[in-house]
């Protein structure tokens, strides 16, 4: 592992395995624990790299293969990669495509060489493989790359999960073999789908391996909260101590305090803009719907604790009416506050991690899903 990936604990809390720590990266540092907006092509929805600066977002993802459809990867390499193309000078991550080996499942063919898909564009075949993936996430450019994977859907059976957690470790060893960048650094993914026994044992191999990182994978894929719980609690605490824990795809606050108590640094989600666009926010962690009857004459901000640009200029009134009036500034301001939200409520667990009162402060959350 090179020198601009190094990873700093600085902080731990005394009754749980919640850390605080500093990641470097080459384009810059990231402390932890951070939520990670989603910027699937290269951009985050409805909002400007400005306005996600100012929701103090750190580090950001977009998709390996959604950009390989389009604009190409070509593209982006040409435009300087992608954070000139996109302007935004903070680190990035980039998903291998293995999350679409499950959300796409009915336009794919897995093998060993690969997977083939058949794209929603427009119906051509596109086969990636491991070497391909890597290939694709090179010209990319991402600070962070992820190792092409199988994610299994839940349910499914123990036959199935195990012939995936493995074939995942063969596919990782051949991500490794093509990776030719010196300054991006390759996460493995930990699968095993609710199979302790065997999430513990892709623990064991993929540590083998000293990489620059490690992801949980294979959650929020449709199981019950408290099995995701479950899954981290026995899986986080076995990565290794010197390098960041990411786990992919959530991002509500119950789920990401839990992990974080399981020693989780990184988490990203749709959830921010995608409720957004469905007219809801979060606020103090609870979802609320912005086009109810009960906000039409409410002068208030949505949270009047918060600093997000939408929270300092308008009121829940105001929201409402643009929601009701069909007007598209509503998803941007609603996006905003979504993502200042998480990103705060993560920042807020950091420093009581580092004043040792994480487990006071936020107790409710640590609890079971009532």
């Amino acid at each position: 592992m090179g020198r601009d990936f190094t990873f700093q604990c600085q902080g731990k809390c005394s009754h749980t395995h919640a850390r605080a720590g500093v990641w470097m990266t080459p384009h810059g540092p990231v402390e932890t624990p951070i939520f990670m907006p989603v910027g699937t092509l290269a951009t985050v929805k409805t909002v400007t790299p400005a306005q996600l600066e100012a929701t103090g977002a750190q580090m950001i993802l977009a998709n390996t293969y959604h950009l390989h459809l389009q604009p190409g990867e070509d593209i982006v390499a040409a435009a300087g990669g992608l954070h000139r193309f996109m302007v935004w000078d903070g680190p990035i991550l980039t998903d291998s495509g293995g999350f679409q080996v499950f959300s796409l499942s009915e336009l794919r063919t897995i093998t060993e060489k690969g997977v083939t898909f058949r794209s929603p564009r427009d119906g051509r075949k596109i086969e990636i493989t491991p070497e391909r993936s890597i290939q694709i996430q090179n010209k990319l450019g991402a600070d962070v790359i992820m190792a092409f994977d199988e994610c299994p859907p839940y349910p499914a059976s123990r036959e199935a999960v195990e012939l995936a957690t493995a074939r995942t470790y063969r596919w990782l060893e051949r991500c490794m073999e093509a990776h030719s960048r010196s300054d991006q650094a390759l996460f493995g993914i930990v699968q095993g789908g609710v199979y302790i026994d065997l999430r513990l044992q892709a623990v064991e191999a993929l540590t083998q391996l000293d990489l620059p990182g490690y992801a949980i994978g294979g959650v929020s894929v449709g199981e019950p909260g408290e099995t995701i719980s479950e899954i981290v609690r026995a899986t986080a605490p076995k990565l290794p101590v010197e390098k960041p824990r990411y786990l992919m795809g959530v991002g509500t606050y119950r789920e990401m305090a839990q992990a974080i108590a399981s020693g989780v640094d990184l988490f990203d989600c749709v959830i921010p803009t995608r409720w957004a666009r469905h007219g809801a926010v979060m606020v103090q962690g609870e979802r609320w719907n912005i086009k109810n009857a009960q906000f039409r004459e409410d002068f208030t901000p949505l949270d009047e604790t918060c600093s997000c640009y939408t929270c300092q200029n308008f009121s829940r009134a105001y929201l409402n009416h643009l929601w009701k009036s069909g007007e598209i500034l509503v998803y941007t301001l609603l996006s905003i506050h979504n993502l200042t939200e998480l990103i705060r409520f993560t920042k807020q667990i950091r420093e009581s991690i580092l004043s040792d009162r994480f487990t006071t402060d936020f107790a409710h959350w640590l609890e079971p899903m009532p």
